[in-house]
């Protein structure tokens, strides 16, 4: 019998929609036995259950092979990671109550709703806890809108803070970039033909570290317009770790987007 030698040696990327899927390529290599023939060896894509895709294929097949192959089945690679999302992110509707959680800068805050008529409404961080303030027992909808427009403003301040840090990274860009904040369901930002970037507000809910990895994204694309090789190696000379960091940002994503 032939012995069968498996080790991931590389990993590629695929875009589908707004969504950029990253896959883990293994290659086998068969130590055959004298006068034993090798033979013909498809390449197989798997989606794991933690949303890890896998293409195993033969020791000589080529990067541009492997990366048709997954393509062809990003469609089929995409529905079986949502699947699994599915079953495995039980995420219920905000109520927008005292003791539901609130995240901000990858912390988990506890929400504490408090009733004080003789204070103007108001949402403020305070030990450890993210308190509104409401001068009358308001709807849910108050609080949230409350909240809503706290996220904004914080956004705006954070963004432009790791914006300026990333600018010093990105030394194609010749100018000042301008960006707004925009609430989006599927995307954390976006870059125009112009490279006026646009900032998902719900993004301030994730750590520095997934803001930082967002906006050299988005300023990698001024650069580079599409998802080319060249723009995927632009993004990994400014952030070596850039994997790790989407990888995490994406198990939180249905936690952060949560309305």
């Amino acid at each position: 019998m032939s012995k069968i030698r498996k080790e991931t040696v590389e990993q590629g990327h695929l875009t589908y929609g707004s969504e950029t899927i990253l896959y883990d390529v293994i290659r086998k290599s068969t130590v055959l036995k004298p006068n034993h023939q090798a033979s013909k060896r498809q390449i197989v894509i798997k989606v794991h259950p933690d949303r890890r895709v896998v293409a195993t294929v033969p020791e000589q097949t080529s990067k541009e092979a492997v990366h048709v192959a997954v393509n062809k089945r990003a469609k089929w690679i995409w529905k079986h990671m949502s699947d699994f999302s599915s079953l495995n992110e039980h995420v219920l509707p905000r109520q927008y109550v005292s003791g539901e959680s609130q995240f901000y800068l990858g912390r988990r805050y506890m929400l504490k709703i408090l009733i004080e008529s003789q204070y103007a409404p108001s949402v403020k961080l305070l030990r450890g806890k993210l308190v509104v303030l409401l001068n009358e027992n308001n709807n849910s909808s108050t609080v949230k809108d409350l909240i809503d427009k706290w996220y904004v403003y914080r956004a705006k301040l954070i963004f432009n803070e790791r914006l300026q840090l990333m600018l010093a990274k990105a030394t194609w860009v010749t100018k000042q970039p301008s960006f707004k904040v925009m609430s989006m369901k599927k995307q954390w930002g976006s870059c125009s033909a112009k490279g006026n970037l646009v900032l998902n507000p719900h993004l301030v809910k994730a750590s520095k570290e997934s803001i930082d990895y967002v906006i050299l994204h988005e300023l990698c694309h001024i650069a580079e317009h599409n998802h080319s090789d060249r723009f995927w190696r632009l993004l990994t000379e400014v952030m070596p770790n850039w994997k790790q960091i989407k990888s995490t940002l994406d198990t939180q994503a249905e936690l952060y987007l949560n309305e």
